[in-house]
């Protein structure tokens, strides 16, 4: 089981430390280590939400999501777009800002850092919107019941994640964004909601409806067969994991430029740890792990919140990538540990039934 989940991230890890030796030396290998273990760190929840999705798409289009999305995931988020956010920041062609992204390192990392207040605003409503839609929405398992009931109450008012998310946008756009920036950030933040908003929305409108699930019979650790998304529905599940996969690189790619400026070993060693993260998606979905531990969904659903947050704050004040992965990391470990001490109360509230029904 873990061979065939893992073994594609084991060769691609051996692969990428082997060309970061070849392009440069004893130092590109460490350097690809470090920012392997920090894109994991930082997109530890982004694996479980992904997996909570996939379980919902059919075979079909997982295995798109596994092939084409990693592709995606590496050369587009990891490689691409950084350049791409260079061209546009700088007005430069495509060609110029390649050269510039190998010639002359720190220009590139300048440039790319003068973005980033735009690209945190995207990003950060973005991942706001998905948090505030899931923290007011009606579930039967709570978490932090003090906490998270009272906002499902609250949140059954009409568009209240909308309004929470635009005022945080305007608040930080004005109270941390600079001259240069505030324009261009509540711009990126309003894009990131509306991004959020229709992918989102196409992916709800074609979905089969929950009344058509009932009577279907239910696979192990896993959605049922009508329940699984095919076609239109699974295109726009894939469209919107890609975005919310984005969503979770823009910390990394950012922050990875204070390990490294060289766009090669940036790309191999963030690479590395977006295809591990992929792994632990299908392990995740294969185990049914989400549905044994039932709370690691409300830890990653609160460590993209924080995620948000700091991404806002990051507008203004920078945050140590060590700082936002190891807030959402303890969450996440925090959410499995009461996951554990629940089932094993639930074992044992059973084995206390049987014994009685026994006596009986």
């Amino acid at each position: 089981m873990i061979l065939r989940t893992f073994g594609w991230s084991f060769a691609v890890t051996l692969l990428g430390l082997i060309a970061a030796f070849l392009y440069d030396s004893t130092e590109g290998l460490a350097l690809v280590a470090i920012l392997a273990v920090l894109e994991i760190s930082l997109s530890f929840d982004n694996a479980v939400v992904n997996a909570k999705v996939l379980e919902r798409m059919s075979p079909f289009w997982q295995k798109i999501f596994l092939t084409v999305g990693i592709a995606i995931a590496v050369f587009g988020m990891r490689l691409v777009f950084p350049v791409i956010i260079v061209a546009i920041t700088a007005q430069l062609g495509p060609v110029e800002a390649v050269q510039l992204a190998l010639n002359d390192h720190e220009a590139y990392q300048e440039k790319m850092e003068f973005a980033y207040p735009m690209i945190a605003a995207f990003g950060g409503m973005f991942l706001m919107m998905l948090f505030l839609d899931w923290i007011f929405e009606e579930r039967s398992v709570h978490w932090l019941s003090w906490l998270e009931k009272p906002l499902v109450r609250i949140g059954k008012l009409d568009q209240l994640s909308v309004v929470i998310a635009g005022g945080s946008l305007a608040a930080a756009a004005f109270w941390w964004a600079d001259d240069a920036h505030r324009e261009n950030v509540l711009i990126a933040g309003i894009l990131g909601m509306i991004t959020y908003i229709l992918v989102n929305g196409l992916g709800s409108l074609f979905e089969i409806d929950d009344d058509e699930e009932e009577g279907a019979e239910k696979k192990s650790g896993g959605p049922t067969a009508l329940a699984q998304a095919t076609g239109k529905a699974g295109f726009f599940l894939f469209l919107y994991l890609e975005v919310l996969d984005a969503s979770f690189s823009f910390d990394g790619v950012i922050g990875a430029f204070a390990i490294s400026t060289d766009p090669i070993i940036i790309a191999i060693g963030l690479g590395v740890g977006a295809m591990y993260i992929r792994s632990l998606t299908v392990f995740l979905v294969r185990k049914g792990t989400l549905h044994e531990y039932r709370y690691l969904e409300h830890g990653a659903h609160w460590a993209i919140g924080a995620l948000a947050v700091f991404m806002l704050v990051s507008i203004g004040s920078h945050l140590s990538e060590w700082i936002t992965g190891g807030v959402g990391a303890g969450l996440i470990i925090i959410s499995f540990i009461s996951s554990v001490r629940r089932n094993r109360q639930d074992d044992e509230n059973d084995t206390e039934a049987a014994l009685e029904s026994s006596r009986i």
